[in-house]
């Protein structure tokens, strides 16, 4: 059997599976998927650290910089106020804590990030079922509107 073969057909695979889940997926769910990438970028560019090879821990922390800097790029700060106004500033802090962690193989820096982004992500993850608590309140309260 040839595996190269058989590598490269699953990594297909991977890449058409990705890109389906991408096209089907809403403005909330490819934000969590962007998060999700970062926070893998982070996990795997921490192993790599630890393993001490430099080259592949730069390249996932480069990844994961992209990633970051797509999640800054996507915020509506015209719409969003202060949230968004926070979320840029702490997607900017992350981006500044991975540049150093890859200067100075900090892996506390790095859990660092990974400790932010999970909290940003949590309540990302919560916000549709915070939005129907919300709307369901409302329709509830004698000041709404038909």
């Amino acid at each position: 059997m040839n595996t190269g073969k058989s590598k490269s057909a699953v990594e297909q695979y991977k890449k058409i599976n990705v890109t389906s889940s991408v096209e089907a997926a809403d403005p909330h769910r490819l934000i969590q998927m962007l998060m999700h990438g970062a926070l893998e970028k982070i996990a795997i560019a921490k192993g790599y650290m630890e393993r001490k090879d430099m080259a592949n821990k730069g390249v996932h922390i480069s990844w994961a910089i992209s990633i970051i800097e797509g999640l800054r790029a996507s915020l509506n700060m015209d719409e969003g106020g202060e949230v968004a106004n926070n979320l840029e500033n702490m997607y900017e802090f992350m981006i500044r804590q991975l540049l150093r962690a890859n200067l100075e193989n900090d892996i506390k820096l790095l859990d660092e990030v990974i400790e932010l982004l999970l909290t940003i992500k949590s309540a990302w993850d919560n916000l549709p079922e915070m939005l129907k608590q919300s709307e369901a309140l409302n329709a509830g309260s004698p000041n709404a509107r038909p």
